[in-house]
C-alpha cells in the first residue's frame, strides 16, 4: 500500500531551497559564497587540515577549492603555509577575522533556522534535527 506523502527527495528539495534562499542574504552581507562559508566552517571545527584534507572534509573538488582559498586568503580570512612534515603540501587555518566572519554568518543562519522551525514543537524539533543529522552523516558512508 503506497504511503500518502510526498517523496523524501521532493520534501528535502523544498526545504533545501528555502534554506539556501534564506542563507543568501546572510552570506552576501559578509561578501561570501556558500562554499566560502562551508570552508570557514570546516576550519572552525577542528585542527588545520591540508588543502587536500579540506577538499575531502567539505566535499569540494580540490581544483575548485583553490579559488575559494585564494579569495579567502586575499581577504585575510584564512592562512596557508607549508606543512611541517611535507613542504609540498599546504596547511590551511582560519584567522581570527575569518572565525569572526564565520560566527556572524552562523548567527544569521541560526536565526533563519529558528524562523523555519518556529511552528514545530520543541520535541518534534529535537527529533527532526537528530534524524536529519543521522541521515546526513549516513550519506558519507560507503554503500
Amino acid at each position: 500500500m503506497p504511503e500518502d506523502r510526498p517523496d523524501l527527495g521532493k520534501m528535502a528539495q523544498r526545504l533545501a531551497r528555502a534554506v539556501a534562499e534564506g542563507e543568501g542574504p546572510v552570506l552576501s552581507r559578509e561578501d561570501l559564497q556558500m562554499w566560502d562559508y562551508v570552508v570557514l566552517g570546516a576550519l572552525a571545527e577542528g585542527p588545520a587540515p591540508t588543502q587536500g584534507e579540506l577538499a575531502r572534509l567539505t566535499g569540494r573538488d580540490p581544483t575548485r577549492l583553490i579559488g575559494h582559498l585564494d579569495e579567502l586568503a586575499r581577504r585575510g580570512l584564512v592562512e596557508r603555509r607549508p606543512d611541517a612534515t611535507d613542504r609540498r603540501r599546504r596547511v590551511v587555518t582560519v584567522t581570527p577575522e575569518g572565525l569572526a566572519t564565520f560566527r556572524r554568518c552562523r548567527t544569521g543562519i541560526r536565526e533563519l533556522e529558528e524562523r523555519l522551525l518556529a511552528d514545530v514543537t520543541p520535541h518534534d524539533r529535537a527529533v527532526f534535527l537528530r534524524v536529519l543529522e543521522h541521515l546526513s552523516e549516513g550519506t558519507d558512508r560507503e554503500p
